[in-house]
């Protein structure tokens, strides 16, 4: 420990600008001194003083002035003692640094530490040697020391490894994301472009059949308007010949009348004209199955297979850039389904005209039942289904229509068709609702459904229901079946192209009864 002369001394050779010991010390006239960097750095900042501010040099200590920048000259005296001074705190510091090196006493019992306990993970004196640690594992400092960095230079190698590690995992990872990116730029661009050409494919499409029916129509209206022209010089002509006629008739002179009727040119009979015919359904016809599979494809096929799959929350792993996943507008719940059903509600009635001679019809021609009791009242009154079937009175074409049925067992159809249904009994077959392309039809089995059309049925797997709903959407050429229990279920739909109004058509079998809901 430095004693208080030393102390005082020293603080007497210390620079009162930078509080550390004289380098290069300078005295000022006044007396004082300082480093001579310190006190030329302070008289550059007072030279630095903006205009119009008073200039001087000043002795940063007695704050006396000079008028001019005075001469500094060494003091070799002071500069003797510092340069003195410094080597004595060298000295001492490096003795004052050996004793505390070799003079770390025991906190216990005041004796130099000796050895080191790897039980207590300290180091030890003589005395704990004795008293505390005598059945522990003792080895000297350097031992333990060796130890130790064995262990630390293995624990940085360790933490390099995994270093490495971790920047190799990381390039990777990068490497990963440039991957997943240039991956999905390229697959945009790809479905980009695979639906442009599509969308031009069916934009031609389109426009080859629009120009195709414009011309038939063209074609149609020509042959009308030929017709039109014929009839009107025909109608000339027979004007023409009942004036002369009635001329020659009003003629009282038998001699004129005589003369002049030979020259009266006879009425010859026009050839009958045949019918313009205007085939909507033969026009559509060859692009029908092209626009029932396109209408199937986006209507009710692309959605459920390009929806996405819910993760596997056992483990998730990481998403490859060759993973497609598109995400589409999430369907409308069921039990919202049927209200918006419900807003194009039809209340449909039966015809009775069509109606089989074993099917009895209630009053309101809302209920239908099979029975031998309803051919005791039946006429004959014109055509009507020899297949124990009934059509509605009601047909719909262009926008969305919904009506619901309520039927007591299975072995019913429910379908839909055009006014030009068959009425005799196709062979083999006890119903021809869907046996031609211009009728569909669901049959309700008594282990499943069957959805007919042309002849050909689809084998359906759903829960029987007696409640039934049937969705027309015309525009869209969508037909749809609903089971209604506690919520609405889909249990078939057709895709087609419908060309001519439709008419809800029933088929009853024996004991069988149908009621048309009726909503206000």
């Amino acid at each position: 420990m430095a004693s208080p002369i030393s102390q005082k001394l020293e603080e007497k050779l210390v620079c009162s600008i930078c509080l550390e010991l004289f380098r290069a010390p300078v005295t000022l006239p006044c007396g004082h001194n300082f480093c001579k960097r310190c006190i030329s750095d302070h008289w550059h900042k007072q030279e630095q003083e903006p205009p119009g501010a008073k200039k001087g040099y000043t002795c940063p200590e007695c704050r006396r002035a000079f008028e001019q920048r005075p001469e500094l000259e060494k003091n070799v005296t002071l500069y003797s003692v510092v340069e003195l001074a410094r080597d004595g705190e060298a000295w001492g510091s490096g003795t004052e640094g050996s004793e505390v090196a070799h003079g770390e006493l025991c906190p216990q019992h005041g004796r130099p530490l000796e050895l080191y306990c790897e039980d207590e993970q300290r180091g030890i004196c003589c005395v704990c040697t004795i008293r505390h640690c005598q059945q522990h594992r003792r080895v000297l400092f350097e031992e333990e020391r060796f130890k130790k960095q064995a262990l630390l230079k293995e624990s940085l190698e360790k933490a390099q490894e995994e270093s490495e590690r971790i920047e190799r995992v990381m390039q990777e990872l990068e490497e990963q994301t440039c991957s997943i990116k240039d991956s999905s730029e390229g697959l945009k661009s790809v479905i980009m472009s695979k639906f442009a050409l599509l969308r031009k494919a069916l934009e031609d499409f389109q426009w080859q059949m629009v120009s195709r029916i414009e011309q038939e129509q063209a074609a149609a209206l020509g042959r009308v308007e030929e017709d039109w022209n014929f009839l009107k010089d025909r109608l000339d002509v027979l004007g023409q010949h009942r004036e002369r006629a009635q001329g020659l008739l009003a003629c009282p002179n038998h001699r004129t009348f005589l003369q002049e009727f030979p020259l009266l040119p006879p009425l010859e009979s026009p050839e009958a004209l045949l019918p313009v015919e205007f085939d909507v359904a033969a026009v559509v016809k060859p692009i029908e199955e092209i626009l029932t599979n396109i209408s199937r494809l986006l209507l009710e096929d692309l959605p459920s297979s390009m929806a996405p799959k819910a993760p596997d929350p056992a483990g998730q792993g990481p998403v490859h850039p060759q993973e497609l996943a598109v995400k589409v507008v999430a369907p409308v719940p069921k039990c919202q389904l049927r209200a918006e059903l419900l807003k194009d509600h039809r209340n449909l009635t039966f015809n009775p005209k069509t109606a089989n001679k074993y099917l009895e019809l209630s009053k309101g021609n809302r209920k239908a039942k099979h029975g031998p009791s309803a051919i005791c009242g039946w006429q004959e009154q014109g055509p009507r289904f020899e297949p124990w079937q009934v059509m509605c009175t009601q047909g719909y074409g262009h926008g969305h229509h919904y009506w619901e049925v309520k039927i007591s067992s299975h072995s019913v159809i429910l379908g839909v068709t055009y006014h030009g249904l068959p009425w005799e009994r196709q062979q083999g077959h006890k119903f021809n609702i869907g046996l031609d392309g211009g009728s569909w039809g669901l049959q309700v089995r008594e282990d499943c459904y069957l959805a007919w059309h042309k002849g050909q049925a689809k084998k359906i797997q759903e829960q029987l229901y007696k409640n039934l709903g049937v969705s027309l959407d015309y525009g869209k050429g969508l037909l749809s079946f609903y089971g209604l229990g506690e919520r609405i279920q889909l249990i078939h739909s057709f895709h087609s192209v419908f060309t001519q109004p439709l008419f809800p058509v029933f088929w009853l079998c024996e004991g069988r009864a149908m009621t048309l809901c009726r909503r206000d």
